[in-house]
């Protein structure tokens, strides 16, 4: 073979063997582009003259495998008959590789996902690196689509439909060590030996891992019970006219065995759905947050964090679990033991199959009562109680014993930067990292600049917010920044409506087919009832600065919501019960979302965030509305043009900025 390929090269070894290493060109990571496919397909042709004894395909890349298909392709798509072409350029190519005569390996090492994973599941074998970067997902219904090039057809057939349901359903991923115990990987060796192990497991010809009995009933004859049950699950957390694709995978596995092509209508609706174009956009908006940071080389390595309580001690043991060096202050041992007693259960659910993972991190978390651990810190991280003076004060300490260099944060969420700072001898220093709770599972992160911030200083908040795998937004310094000024009203107009006679049940109920993923007023438990009331006007007040009534008597009752037992809802190992809901009014949801769109439209106009997408992005990612909807903006947007969605497709897809 003597052609040259500008994304793939050709590697024949002695032993008979061809390497095929995938180095897309101009890119720092490998998708599969229409001309990257186009070039494989030429590539087997090749090799059908050319016959080698095994194949293995590689990455040259060292940011991972395959990262999917390339989703800027996916965004000039605009009529069923290109939503149509771009399925089949994967499928044909695909079931090309699956149909060689020789046998084929997937050497994978890093990210593989998406269509990576479905040229993968195309070769005979897979060797998967075990490594933490190694991760391997069909994330496609994230995007509001489904694995179209063979992914819902093979995956089934490699490790049975209700595994593989599971991971097509919510994108989840897996790792190296868990994609071998599914049977999605046939061998997970260390790097040291992953060139080996790759060439003795393709020449070895070892048959395809067979499934077992009952797998293959239920991708036979029990597959619609298989399928039926699916349908209840998904239907439990996402309804079809918000995100058609996971009903669209069920369908075509059941229906069409998995074949895309086969399924002509369903992905025709699926590939021009609103939610697709939004969903998209959404990933774009995702990609512009993980962004900020990157141009700054600071890397923190040790990480201060004073006040112990849920918000301070989470913090501290998120940052022990990324692999930093976390010293936890709080007034005695005492206070800080149930902050990691809580990391401990955090870090056993995190390395669920390491223990010895689990234990390292626990011995990163650090408890320090006297707060020795600021002199050596990159990252000082202050999260004690609402109150002004305490918090002067504590800045004013930690400003004279701190490294010149180190980023000194506020955790606050309710008092400006501006009146903290001038406690500073350089009030430069000081920034907002704000974090949400609960620390592990939002993924959102404000980054606040108040007016004597230094840009140098904000940079470098921003990439310890990436080292720690969250998502920085600016913000400048307001009341409530960006997320809790669009959630506070939003949440009082449903405490109004209690307060009006309606059912907490129904109002949240309205909200959830909205879209949301809880309800207001179980949000306003789940926050705590004095907190809502310590928040004043952004939370819990009127513009006459009285805050609703129903509120007041419960926290004047010491019934603080899920934190106490007891708020608007009872609650009992950690969920709330609820009646069952009656009739829900019309046109509540839209009453209450209302202040949280014209809160958004404000905080773009006065600039707490820097554009419209910025505010899609942090209201989406740190209060979790509708991702369907591509954000409030979008969503009004559409709504003030008539319809949703009416945009060419293209021009709702990427981010205007």
């Amino acid at each position: 073979m003597t052609d040259t390929y500008q994304h793939w090269r050709i590697e024949r070894g002695t032993d008979g063997l061809a390497w095929l290493w995938f180095d897309k060109a101009d890119a720092v990571t490998n998708t599969l582009s229409a001309e990257a496919l186009a070039e494989l397909e030429r590539i087997l042709i090749a090799f059908e003259e050319a016959r080698p004894k095994g194949l293995i395909i590689a990455s040259a890349k060292p940011a991972g495998f395959i990262a999917g298909a390339d989703i800027k392709e996916f965004t000039a798509l605009d009529t069923a008959s290109g939503a149509r072409a771009l399925i089949e350029r994967g499928w044909n190519g695909f079931n090309r590789l699956a149909s060689v005569s020789y046998p084929t390996l997937a050497l994978i090492r890093g990210h593989c996902l998406g269509g990576g994973l479905e040229l993968a599941l195309a070769c005979r074998y897979r060797v998967v690196v075990d490594e933490p970067a190694t991760k391997l997902a069909l994330p496609e219904v994230m995007l509001g689509i489904v694995p179209g090039w063979g992914g819902m057809k093979r995956l089934p057939e490699l490790i049975g439909p209700a595994a593989a349901l599971d991971l097509m359903l919510t994108g989840k991923s897996v790792d190296a060590r868990k994609a071998k115990r599914l049977g999605v990987a046939d061998e997970c060796v260390p790097p040291r030996v992953m060139k080996n192990a790759a060439c003795l497991l393709v020449a070895s010809g070892r048959p395809p891992r067979a499934l077992p009995l009952m797998q293959k009933l239920m991708n036979g004859p029990l597959r619609n019970i298989v399928a039926n049950k699916a349908r209840k699950q998904v239907a439990a957390k996402a309804r079809p006219e918000h995100y058609p694709a996971p009903y669209a995978i069920i369908d075509t596995w059941r229906n069409h065995n998995g074949n895309a092509l086969a399924a002509e209508e369903e992905m025709a609706a699926i590939f021009g759905s609103a939610t697709a174009r939004n969903l998209v956009r959404v990933f774009f908006l995702q990609e512009r947050l993980k962004a900020f940071g990157k141009d700054c080389e600071f890397a923190a390595r040790r990480v201060h964090v004073v006040g112990a309580g849920v918000m301070g001690g989470d913090i501290a043991a998120w940052c022990a679990l990324r692999g930093m060096t976390v010293t936890l202050q709080d007034q005695s041992v005492e206070r800080i033991a149930p902050a990691i007693a809580r990391a401990a259960k955090l870090f056993e659910r995190k390395f669920r199959n390491d223990a010895r993972q689990a234990r390292f991190a626990l011995d990163r978390l650090i408890p320090d009562p006297q707060g020795h651990g600021v002199t050596r810190a990159d990252v000082v991280i202050e999260a004690i109680f609402e109150n002004l003076e305490a918090k002067q004060a504590l800045f004013a300490d930690i400003e004279r014993r701190a490294r010149p260099q180190a980023v000194l944060a506020s955790n606050t969420s309710s008092l400006r930067l501006e009146d903290i700072a001038p406690a500073l001898q350089d009030p430069a220093r000081l920034v907002g990292i704000h974090f949400f709770n609960p620390v592990a599972m939002l993924p959102l992160v404000e980054v606040v600049s108040g007016a004597q911030s230094d840009p140098a200083t904000v940079a470098r908040a921003m990439a310890f917010v990436r080292g720690i795998d969250k998502l920085p937004l600016p913000v400048k310094s307001a009341p409530g920044f960006l997320v809790n000024a669009v959630l506070g009203p939003y949440m009082l107009e449903a405490l109004r409506c209690v307060d009006e006679g309606l059912a907490p049940e129904a109002i949240d109920a309205a909200l959830v087919a909205f879209g949301m993923p809880i309800g207001p007023v179980e949000l306003v438990d789940t926050v705590g009832l004095d907190i809502a009331m310590a928040a004043g006007k952004t939370l819990a007040g009127d513009a006459a600065g009285k805050p609703p009534r129903r509120l007041v008597e419960l926290h004047g009752a010491g019934k603080l919501g899920r934190k106490s037992g007891e708020g608007f809802y009872r609650w009992v190992d950690g969920k709330a019960q609820k009646a069952t809901v009656g009739s829900i009014p019309a046109g509540l949801a839209e009453r209450i979302i209302e202040p949280l769109l014209e809160a958004t439209r404000r905080c773009v106009a006065e600039g707490v965030v820097a554009d419209a997408d910025l505010a899609d992005a942090g209201v989406i990612f740190g209060t979790g509305f509708a991702p369907f909807t591509g954000g409030p903006m979008n969503y009004l947007r559409g709504r003030d043009a008539g319809a949703q969605s009416t945009r060419p497709p293209a021009a709702l897809l990427a981010p205007d900025h």
